[in-house]
């Protein structure tokens, strides 16, 4: 079997480091979910955590503290219940289906019924009671993105969940309410206010001139 390093090879990524950058595209992006070996516990666990990183734009501590519980059916869909973030507020996060497959093929290998979904492994790979910590995010995060020649960080994964989510037409309200961003505003700055002519908001006016007029009678 060759090495993940070999195997990871995807349009838009470079080999070595690349300086710090603020979001993901989307071939980096499917780089970096898809480096975590899924034939092993330790890697079906971090497919999972970065899944619902860039997936659901969690912040570390949020994802840390997700329960099995959370994880619930809500109008015809599953959803994160109750993610609670910064000065206490509360949200209900829709769990895109390519992320449910990951978190459930982790919690199935795990024999996870209840409890924090993220734990640490033993050396054997076997799954403690506790959680792990959000500081342990951090070099969980930075390694994968070693492997793919990146340099990222846990932050840049919620940020590249939003700047994706506006490229392929996101509602910027809606992108609020998946963040948990006090205020609109606060996340038109989190996103940044430069436009990309490239994927510009009028590209959205699909209308079209006619060759020639009719004219009234």
């Amino acid at each position: 079997m060759a090495r993940a390093s070999e195997a990871i090879r995807v349009a838009g990524v470079r080999e070595g480091k690349t300086p710090n950058r603020a979001s993901l595209n989307t071939h980096e992006t499917e780089a970096l979910i898809n480096a975590p070996e899924p034939s092993t516990k330790k890697g079906l666990r971090d497919r999972a955590l970065l899944g619902l990183l860039v997936g659901c734009g969690l912040t570390r501590s949020e994802v840390v503290r997700l329960s099995v519980g959370d994880i619930q059916r809500q109008d015809r869909r599953w959803v994160l219940q109750g993610v609670t973030g910064r000065r206490g507020r509360m949200r209900t996060i829709a769990l895109p289906e390519w992320v449910k497959t990951a978190v459930d093929a982790w919690r199935q290998s795990a024999d996870l019924k209840k409890g924090p979904v993220f734990r640490a492994l033993d050396r054997r790979g076997r799954p403690a009671q506790h959680a792990i910590s959000a500081q342990a995010v951090l070099p969980i995060v930075v390694a994968y993105g070693r492997l793919i020649g990146l340099d990222v960080k846990p932050d840049d994964l919620r940020r590249t969940c939003a700047q994706l989510c506006r490229a392929n037409g996101g509602d910027l309200e809606q992108i609020q309410l998946l963040l948990g961003h006090a205020s609109i505003q606060t996340t038109e700055r989190y996103l940044g206010n430069t436009p990309k002519p490239a994927s510009a908001a009028n590209d959205r006016l699909r209308l079209k001139w006619r060759v020639k007029s009719k004219l009234a009678n």
